[in-house]
């Protein structure tokens, strides 16, 4: 399995925190923050803006570290990613995300040959 495969099936290599971090890119750490900021109306600032990989070791964000209950349950259940989970095609918490990114949610069957 890609170790930059979300526990919920996004592609971590397409998330701006990540690409931020793995090219040091100050600039896209900016836009990132002010945007997340928007979008969740929350403050989030540039240097929050760091992340190796939901299923890497090294840093996360505040969100995927903290605040991800796909995450959080996932490894609580000791996962590999939600398309190990008996429960994957009626989850509430993944059927967030994967409404919205339908690629997610085929990426974990294909991961997992589901």
């Amino acid at each position: 399995m890609n170790n930059l495969i979300a526990f919920c099936g996004l592609d971590c290599e397409e998330c701006d925190a990540y690409i931020a971090t793995r090219d040091n890119d100050q600039a896209l750490r900016e836009r990132t923050a002010r945007l997340w900021s928007e979008l969740n109306n929350a403050t989030i600032l540039p240097e929050q803006i760091n992340c190796q990989g939901c299923r890497m070791d090294g840093s996360k964000t505040v969100f995927c570290e903290q605040l991800c209950q796909i995450r959080h349950c996932a490894m609580g259940k000791g996962l590999d990613n939600c398309g190990g989970c008996a429960e994957m095609e009626t989850c509430a918490k993944l059927g967030a995300v994967t409404a919205q990114r339908p690629d997610a949610l085929e990426r974990l069957r294909n991961e997992n040959n589901v």
